[in-house]
């Protein structure tokens, strides 16, 4: 259930994520252009360990991350939502009493 951001808010949050994705184009670009470049080497006559086909594949580890990365943002925003209503319910239930 989301709920609509003030103008203000929503307009910086607007300009702050441009500027990532701008800034992650960015990178993307630059990691292109190093990786052609190194593509152009000559490959090392190196021996890959027999332990290496048993580590994680690249792709699994981030999905693995951000798997988790989400599980904690979901956690903590019902942990704020339950501070917020703890909060409020004392809150609520302190009528003022008349004289």
């Amino acid at each position: 259930m989301s709920t609509p951001e003030p103008e203000p808010t929503h307009s910086a949050q607007e300009q702050v994520l441009a500027a990532l994705k701008q800034s992650q184009d960015a990178v993307i670009r630059a990691v292109e252009t190093w990786s052609d470049a190194v593509a152009r080497l000559p490959r090392p006559n190196v021996e890959v360990p027999a332990f290496a086909k048993d580590l994680p594949k690249p792709e699994e580890i981030i999905e693995s991350t951000f798997d988790f990365a989400q599980k904690v943002l979901d956690a903590q925003r019902e942990f704020a939502r339950n501070v917020l209503k703890a909060a409020m319910q004392k809150h609520d239930d302190e009528t003022p009493t008349e004289e």
